[in-house]
């Protein structure tokens, strides 16, 4: 038997097709030494440049921007006297750091989990697969923790309403999975994003276009949340657990120390939240609530100091540059009121250790962002970006692919590198070097770069091998399938990709055809 098993796992082209991108993504280093890598190499193709005489004009610039060389009397006196101040003034770590002490607050105390708990316990059989769908795709709140946490969870409340466990299982990973990069609420990684927009676009000095915060995809990022929560609660309700239950997939674990209980559990999680819980999402409400009440007092008013000139707010003014300030409030509030109620935040003491315990699961990006912020200052003061930008633009135009067909390519592009690269912040930090301001020279914002890369950046990470969680997902799906392999779980993956990626890029073209803003004051088109 256990032969027979192995022959496909060996012949399968699903098999196959996993065991190369496992390969390949193999031989690439780890994020820290790959830009390692591109930082020298960005090093030396820009010394043969200078000594080549390459220069280019961005168009509308009257001077020319001449290449400078890395590995110069000039460029080593640039790196040796900026290498702390590209880290440290890296934009994503002035967004990402604050943002993420606030998130800390608000998930260590308890207020985010209860709040999953409370959207899944209070739900019909039903609704369920909704519920998942639409938690699924906003857990990135909660980084990379929702892929451990709602997969299980959906399991578990699946059982207690009598629909199949494997099915929450599933579909509470991929919408996390498949729609990480939206979410109704701004995150840290909207942050990130925002921050290396806004860096790569120094490679072209002196352009004009509209600046680059943690909201400025807001409004496509709400609408993507809402579509895809309920195309992912589709696909369970009507894919997924139906095939599963043709196939017989066990509804309870198998060979489980303590699987017996399993329905207790379920049913004690669905039944509701404690009082104490109860009362203190009550509290966390009202507290976001009156928040809301003072930022409205405090900006309304006609001659309140955060309108800009003309005494409006778009598509520049002191609130939407205090941004962070206001999702750090928000966070910070109603965490601390959520953990003051139920006794996991005592004193300033636990409110530390919690941000403390937030910056401990960034440490990873955190270094990860001084090779990071390094190489992106490199490409920007070598002038490589901007000659990139000018002969890729020029490129696009001479070859008629300037439309929404050049965005379609530059989605896929980023949906493959996805099989490859996990890390996003890396993954951004490469393509948004080349492609913000190259297509801000054919005429779109960085802001619209940026939610086209959302897309690709999402859609296929739940069917690479490379994704680490794909693991921890699989010895969850052995104590229902033991023989359950990498390939299996592809299979069970598959349903929701091709739907997420086709469902996103249409909601993206409705923006783009339609020419509606992607957030408060970041329009689709310059000028």
């Amino acid at each position: 038997m256990s032969a027979a098993q192995t022959t496909p796992t060996k012949t399968g082209f699903t098999d196959r097709a996993l065991n190369w991108v496992e390969w390949a993504g193999n031989k690439l280093p780890e994020p820290f030494m790959l830009f390692m890598v591109l930082f020298v190499i960005t090093g030396l193709v820009s010394t043969g440049m200078q000594m080549g005489g390459v220069v280019v004009t961005v168009p509308g610039s009257e001077e020319p921007t001449v290449i400078k060389g890395l590995f110069t009397g000039e460029g080593m006196a640039w790196l040796t006297t900026n290498l702390g101040i590209n880290y440290i003034g890296f934009p994503p770590l002035v967004t990402v750091m604050p943002i993420l002490l606030a998130i800390g607050i608000a998930q260590h105390s308890g207020l985010l989990a209860a709040g999953i708990r409370k959207l899944f316990g209070s739900s019909p059989a039903w609704l369920l697969p909704y519920v998942v769908g639409f938690v699924g795709v906003i857990s990135s709140i909660m980084a990379d923790s929702a892929f451990v946490v709602v997969p299980p969870l959906a399991a578990l409340v699946f059982k207690a309403a009598g629909r199949h466990p494997v099915a929450g299982l599933l579909g509470g990973f991929a919408a996390a999975g498949a729609g990480y990069s939206t979410n109704i609420f701004p995150t840290s990684l909207d942050a990130l994003f925002a921050g290396i927009t806004t860096s790569v676009m120094e490679a072209l000095p002196g352009f004009e276009f509209t600046a680059v915060n943690p909201v400025s995809n807001w409004f496509f990022n709400i609408i993507a949340s809402l579509i895809l929560g309920f195309v992912a609660g589709f696909i369970i309700d009507k894919l997924i657990e139906p095939r599963l239950t043709r196939q017989n997939v066990p509804v309870d674990e198998i060979g489980v120390e303590g699987a017996e209980d399993s329905s207790d559990s379920a049913e004690h999680m669905r039944a509701a939240l404690t009082p104490k819980e109860n009362k203190g999402l009550l509290v966390a409400v009202l507290a976001g609530v009156v928040l809301t009440a003072l930022i409205l007092v405090a900006v309304l008013p006609a001659g309140s100091p955060w309108r800009n000139e003309e005494g409006g707010f778009l598509p520049k003014s002191p609130l939407l540059s205090s941004i962070v300030f206001i999702v750090v409030a928000y966070f910070m509030v109603v965490g601390t009121a959520y953990g003051v109620i139920v006794g996991t935040l005592r004193n300033t003491r636990d409110a530390v250790q919690m941000m403390s315990d937030a910056l401990k699961e960034m440490l990873p990006f955190i270094v990860l962002a001084f090779i990071l912020g390094n190489f992106i200052s490199l490409f920007n003061w070598s002038g490589i970006g901007t000659w990139i930008a000018v002969t890729g633009a020029a490129g696009l135009e001479n070859a008629g692919l300037t439309g929404f067909g050049a965005v379609i390519g530059f989605i896929l592009l980023a949906s493959v590198l996805n099989l490859f690269i996990i890390s996003g912040s890396g993954m951004w930090a490469i393509m948004g070097a080349v492609f913000v301001p190259m297509f801000a020279l054919i005429g779109y914002e960085p802001a619209f770069t940026q939610a086209a890369f959302r897309v690709g950046d999402s859609a296929t990470q739940v069917i690479t091998p490379m994704n680490p969680y794909m693991i921890v997902l699989l010895g969850m799906l052995r104590k229902y399938e033991p023989g359950a392999g990498l390939g299996t779980l592809m299979a069970r993956m598959l349903p929701f990709v091709i739907p997420f990626w086709v469902v996103w890029t249409l909601i993206l073209a409705v923006f783009f055809f339609f020419d509606l803003p992607l957030g408060p004051g970041n329009g689709i088109f310059m000028g």
